[in-house]
């Protein structure tokens, strides 16, 4: 089954579906949820840690279901959060896609990972 061409939007809107079936809209403050992301993000890099790299050989099939469900979680803590402090992500994303480029000149920092203030 093929996403929708909005799937971001799609999601938002399952997320708000599911809050207000729950009465939880109330506790989905941009605060709170933005703590609850990065308690995600660190169940997330939990699966990582002690990997040499992380490499998908590296990991076994109950890593790779671990890793599945919490970039789920993630990724609706993140949709939520930018529902509730009215961000549209994809905007985002291009605008800051935009900024990077500018900061790192693909002919200037190929194949160098420092910091665009460190070149």
């Amino acid at each position: 089954m093929s996403a929708p061409s909005d799937s971001l939007f799609d999601i938002r809107a399952r997320l708000r579906a599911f809050a207000d079936e729950r009465d939880w809209d109330q506790f989905h403050t941009p605060k709170n949820l933005a703590m609850a992301l990065s308690v995600e993000v660190a169940e997330l890099a939990e699966h990582y840690q002690w990997l040499a790299t992380g490499a998908d050989s590296e990991l076994d099939e109950a890593k790779r279901t671990g890793i599945r469900h919490e970039l789920a979680d993630v990724l609706m803590y993140l949709v939520r959060l930018a529902d509730k402090s009215g961000v549209d992500l994809h905007a985002a994303v291009l605008e800051k896609m935009q900024l990077n480029a500018q900061k790192y000149p693909a002919q200037q920092v190929r194949g160098d990972a420092r910091k665009y203030s460190e070149y």
